[in-house]
This record gives C-alpha cells, structure tokens and sequence, in this order.
C-alpha cells in the first residue's frame, strides 16, 4: 500500500461525518418526498450508512482492494432491496459520493476514489437483490442443521443443546458439528437478518445460544491428548464478532494444542502481556470488519516490534481474508486461513516452518 493509498483513507476518516451529512442531504433534495417519510430518526439512519459507506470505500483503498468495496457494495443492495428501497439509491448514493469527493478532496485522491467508485458501480451491475440460503439440502448434516437453526430461531435453546448432544453421543464429529451446523445456522442468520426476516435481537439470540451450546461440548474438546503446541486466539480491539475466533481456538484444541481464547475486543496492550506472558507458537487473529483491518495491522506491526527474537508465527482470517487472497500478506501476517479446519493447517505449517527454519 502507497502513501497516497494511507493518506486518502486518513483524510476521509477525520472528514466522513461532514462529508457524509453533504451526500445524504443531496440524497434527500433530490428525492424529498420519498424521504419525508422517514423522519428524524431515517435522516439519522442514513447519515450513518453514509459513513459507513466511506469507511469501506477508504478502507479499501488504503488495502489497495477493491474486492473490499466490491463485497461491501454486493451486500448493501442485498440489505437495501430487502429494506424496500427504490433500486436507484444505492447507485445515486454511489454518484452523490463521486460527486462530493471530487468537490472536497485533492485531485489525486479523487482520481484514487473515482477508480473504487467505477468499479463498485460495474460490479454491482452483476451482483444479486437475493441471497441464496446456506441452508442446502445436499449439504452434509443439513437436516440436523436445519432442525438446530428453527430451534434457535423459536427460542427453543435447550431442545436445540439437547440435539447436538444427542448427535454427538451417537457419534458426529465435534468438527462436522462446528462446520456444518455451527457455522453453516450462523450463516444463515446472518442472510435471515440482511434480507430482513429477522430482527438484530433473533441474531443477537442464535449467536449466544450457540456460543454456549459450543461451551457444553468444551469436556470432549479438552480431554484431546496434547502435542506440547499452544496458541493465542484474539479479536482486534473493537471487533465484537467473536463466534468464528471461538470455533478456530477450539479446533486447535481439538487437534492437540493448547488454546488461550482471549475472545472479542481485546486492547492491544492486553494481547502484548498475553503473549509476554504465554511464549506462545501461534498468534491467532480474527477480523470480520473491513475498517478494522487499520487496528490489525498495528496489532500486527505491535507484536513484530515488540518481540522481535521469538518471531511469533501470525495467523489471521475472517471475512475481509475470504475476499482478497492477498491481503494478509499486506498486512505483515504470516498467513491466513478460509476456515477453522485450514487454520490448524497453516498454523501447524507455520510452527513447523519457524521451529526448523
């Protein structure tokens, strides 16, 4: 990443809310009627999407990625179509941010913004209003999953506890559990929710009711014969999306290592005395949101610096990694893993490689 790259994404994070009020109010001036509706309280919604906007447009660029924006992009016209918005917001939002940027930022940086802009506008041409559901038929343990997730979804934690428990007494894999049922329901929540079937409270619910059904299995998990192996696990600071860091912790346990979970938004210095603390072989981190990705690499860049004799392998992974295979080299990380099953992968290879390099 150039400085111009770091620079744009810089200035519109000191600059976003004035930036974001002037492009939400040529929104509503050329449509007033449509958004009168909406009152104070839809005028206030859209100056945060507007930020939001700019984030992932500013935090892109400053990754160079565009498949960021693209993937961002993709999901807001999913969320807007499901919001019952007319099909040109998004597109006029896109222009009125064009528009904006040219008027405030230096030439430069326009040109760097404009080339993101056109590329988001081309590729939401092609990118769906729907969302196929992660629920498959053909899919390994679908029925299970399916019968976990309407559970979940009717409040029903207990019958849902009692399910999996059954399954694993009659002998699924605690892997296949976390993979296809686990992962694949929150998934599927996570559709359920942009395509507004179900509200933030049902999500919020499925996401604690599974995380303490994972709990209830941590007696299996830890009774795995141990290699001598540890990690640290950890979230960035600030990032509350903590299910999927809990699923990699808990397959590294249940391939032999010793996994220290630090769970969701952890200060950075806490991670630092962690890992003074622990010597661990692997450093794990999870980031789910683009404009944390900044918080990742001076995490990153923080543990290099800081202990630069034991040259602690990173690993990192999460949605921004699924869409730009690149990335975590950008970053300074070590590797990066789709998945919990690959992450023991490369972590293993990563130890491996320090221990003999």
């Amino acid at each position: 990443m150039n400085d111009l790259n770091q620079d744009f994404n810089s200035l519109i994070q000191t600059s976003k809310a004035e930036l974001a009020r002037e492009i939400v109010d040529r929104q509503y001036a050329l449509h007033p009627d449509r958004w009168q509706a909406y009152s104070e309280e839809g005028y206030q919604k859209s100056l945060r999407d507007a930020q939001y906007h700019l984030d992932y447009l500013s935090n892109a660029a400053a990754n160079a990625s565009p498949g960021l924006f693209h993937d961002y992009v993709a999901w807001v016209k999913v969320l807007f179509a499901r919001l019952d918005f007319s099909p040109d917001v998004l597109p006029t939002t896109l222009k009125l941010t064009r528009q904006v940027l040219e008027e405030s930022l230096p030439q430069e940086m326009f040109i760097l913004a404009e080339e993101y802009l056109d590329s988001a506008e081309k590729h939401l041409d092609r990118s769906p209003e729907n969302l196929k559901s992660e629920m498959d038929e053909d899919l390994p343990l679908f029925d299970l999953s399916r019968e976990y997730l309407d559970l979940l979804l009717q409040g029903n934690r207990g019958q849902a506890s009692r399910i999996i428990q059954q399954a694993v007494e009659d002998g699924v894999m605690i892997k296949d559990i976390y993979l296809h049922v686990f992962q694949r329901s929150q998934y599927e929540v996570g559709r359920l929710w942009q395509i507004n079937e179900i509200s933030v409270a049902h999500e919020h619910y499925c996401t604690a009711a599974t995380q303490l059904i994972m709990s209830q299995l941590y007696p299996r998990i830890l009774s795995n014969e141990k290699t001598g192996r540890q990690m640290v696990m950890t979230c960035v600071h600030d990032e509350l999306h903590e299910l999927g860091a809990r699923m990699v912790a808990d397959f590294f346990e249940l391939d032999g290592w010793d996994a220290y979970y630090l769970g969701a938004n952890t200060p950075l210095k806490d991670i630092l005395s962690t890992l003074e603390e622990k010597k661990p072989d692997l450093l794990g981190i999870s980031t789910t949101i683009t404009y944390h990705l900044g918080k990742l690499q001076d995490l990153i860049q923080a543990v290099k610096s800081t202990f630069p004799d034991q040259q602690i392998p990173i690993l990192i992974g999460g949605r921004p990694f699924n869409v730009d295979p690149g990335l975590g080299q950008k970053l300074g990380a070590d590797g990066q893993a789709l998945n919990a099953t690959e992450a023991v992968r490369v972590g293993t290879r990563l130890v491996s490689s320090s221990t003999t390099g």
